[in-house]
């Protein structure tokens, strides 16, 4: 009767455990599975399934409607990297356009954020007017751009021959030297402000007494700047870094909308040759390669920031 006794307490010690396990194993493991299965779904027939078909077409020849795929290999790859001259200036075109989109934009929005941060009455004002831009459709500001360009008829040309500027009348898309700066000063002028709104709410969420310390201590402006405002930012700066480095691989709209990479190549980019390869040269399998490449670029990318974070970078 003693052992007994003194059974019956384990087993129910036992059982009570094992309860509160099932308990905790549901809770934890298979409710958010539950949650998480439709979209985890929707995102396998979506993005994994049509990712996976993208690699392998980029081994096809195919031309994108026929049905006959002929496998080939690495040969796309090959003929990328090593013969397709257009590739080649797309993907330098593409280098200088991201190095242009990680400076001016960066430099503007940071220098107006830290401005207006110190507005305390009509700075949302000010923001709205800013941010304005971004807003707006690319159709509507590629057209706005593109008629004050005009070398003939544009509202600059026209102010310069008020002003006796009479060299003025540059057709600066429509020319090889000018082209691809143009269209990042047209795409700038509609993004940077949209980088300053995220600049300046990062800034307004740093604790004042920071600043009120620095002072204290006799730092200036550009002590402040430097040593308060820029590692409190820290973190949205870099995330927004990765991500304009990635969206430059990905730049398509305003180029088209303007020279469809013209004149004469000068303003091609990845993604624009790829659009002409896929629709327009009907080569689908080779700009299917030409996507593989862009994804690979961005997750060599996304890579570098992972190392980052793991040395202790605040990302």
């Amino acid at each position: 009767m003693t052992a007994l006794t003194q059974l019956k307490p384990i087993n129910i010690i036992e059982k009570l455990g094992d309860e509160a396990w099932r308990r905790k194993f549901l809770r934890n493991v298979i409710i958010p599975w539950i949650f998480i299965a439709p979209l985890l779904i929707v995102h396998i027939f979506v993005v994994a399934i049509p990712a996976v078909q993208g690699v392998y077409m980029s081994m096809t020849d195919w031309g994108g409607i026929n049905p006959d795929v002929e496998f080939i290999g690495l040969e796309n790859y090959r003929e990328l990297f090593f013969e397709d001259q257009s590739f080649a200036k797309a993907m330098n075109n593409t280098i200088v356009w991201m190095i242009f989109f990680l400076t001016v934009p960066f430099i503007m929005a940071l220098f107006c954020a830290t401005q207006l941060a110190q507005i305390k009455r009509g700075g949302m004002l000010y923001r709205s007017i800013l941010f304005t831009p971004y807003i707006l459709a690319s159709v509507v500001t590629t057209t706005i751009w593109k008629n004050l360009l005009n070398p003939k008829q544009g509202i600059l040309a026209a102010t310069a021959r008020a002003v006796g500027i009479q060299d003025f009348e540059v057709a600066f898309l429509g020319r090889t030297d000018t082209a691809l700066m143009s269209i990042a000063f047209i795409d700038n002028w509609h993004f940077w402000g949209f980088l300053m709104v995220l600049f300046l709410a990062a800034m307004q969420a740093i604790p004042p007494v920071l600043y009120d310390a620095a002072k204290i201590d006799g730092a200036n402006r550009w002590h402040e700047f430097r040593h308060v405002t820029l590692p409190g930012i820290r973190p949205t700066v870099l995330f927004m870094f990765m991500m304009v480095a990635i969206w430059s691989f990905l730049a398509f709209d305003y180029i088209w909308l303007t020279t469809q990479g013209g004149p004469g190549g000068a303003s091609e980019v990845i993604a624009t040759l790829l659009f002409k390869n896929a629709f327009l040269r009907f080569e689908a399998g080779y700009a299917a390669a030409m996507g593989v490449v862009i994804s690979i670029f961005s997750g060599f990318i996304i890579m570098i920031f992972v190392m980052l974070r793991r040395r202790g970078w605040d990302i």
